[in-house]
């Protein structure tokens, strides 16, 4: 089969820019969506549609999925017209979606039995990293199976990593990466509301936080892109997002019998706080505190 034929499953925020560096690199690529604007968007830039997850497999001997939540993922890759039922000895199955270890190795377990390989290899670095190609990708599952992908992986990533034979492992990765990510995103918050308190300039906080120990790569993200321009509704990880991965995280601790006293303790306030701040970008945590309407000092 032509290794030149890829499947994507997932054309969504960060789904369509991967896709798009695929088809750059030269590949040709099928894309698929439940969204059917999307399909029709990926046409109009070279991509092939009109498939679907049980007639995708029969196209190309690689395909990606990128998708929102574990029980969509499930549904795609175990569900009766999915990948692995429709799968082949010569199909390789890469999920950069992020869900829980159990499932990634519950889905490589199924796979395997059908003689299909997997991995599973989140992502981190928003659409911007999408769209640049210079997403971090955590990997875990079979050496000779990443060696397989690798090129297809480099088309959309620059910070590669085999995490493990275990093909859960890359989300354990992950999700340590959200949940500090999440805890970093709550300090921006709070530090801000404490500087909206004292009637502080942003920007002279950020300055000089920034060049000092309070520094983050998550404090430059939410303030430059969102919070300094008021703008949140274009940010591809959404609050409703983080919540889902700060679970997760939780779940994954539990799970290992460890404790996460601050974790725990977020899950628990964004839930009761994220209504109306769902759908958009994880800065917003900010205006869940700035929006109780804190007045300047005098």
């Amino acid at each position: 089969m032509d290794t030149k034929k890829v499947g994507f499953i997932g054309l969504g925020n960060m789904g369509f820019p991967m896709a798009s560096n695929l088809l750059k690199a030269g590949y040709t690529v099928y894309g698929v969506d439940i969204n059917k604007m999307n399909e029709k968007r990926f046409a109009e830039i070279g991509g092939n549609i009109g498939f679907t997850p049980a007639t995708l497999p029969s196209e190309v001997n690689l395909i990606f999925t990128s998708l929102p939540t574990p029980p969509i993922v499930e549904s795609v890759y175990l569900g009766n017209e999915g990948l692995v039922e429709n799968g082949k000895t010569s199909l390789t199955l890469v999920d950069l979606s992020t869900v829980s270890p159990e499932l990634n190795k519950t889905i490589a377990k199924a796979a395997l039995q059908n003689g299909t390989q997997y991995l599973g290899a989140p992502v981190s670095g928003s659409v911007t990293g999408a769209e640049a190609a210079s997403l971090s990708i955590m990997v875990g599952g079979d050496k000779e199976t990443y060696d397989f992908a690798l090129p297809y992986l480099k088309a959309i990533g620059k910070n590669i990593f085999h995490v493990g034979e275990d093909h859960g492992v890359g989300t354990v990765v992950k999700l340590i990466n959200n949940l500090m990510a999440g805890i970093h995103t709550q300090a921006v918050a709070e530090a801000l509301s404490i500087a909206d308190a004292a009637g502080l300039d942003h920007e002279v906080v950020y300055e000089i936080v920034n060049v000092s120990s309070g520094q983050s790569d998550v404090f430059r993200r939410n303030y430059k892109n969102f919070i300094a321009k008021d703008e949140y509704y274009k940010g591809a990880f959404t609050t409703e997002l983080l919540l889902k991965d700060l679970k997760l995280a939780n779940y994954v601790s539990n799970s290992f019998e460890t404790k996460l006293p601050l974790g725990k303790v977020l899950v628990d306030y964004f839930e009761s706080n994220i209504k109306g701040y769902e759908d958009k970008d994880m800065s917003t945590a900010y205006l869940m505190l700035a929006e109780q309407k804190v007045e300047p000092a005098k």
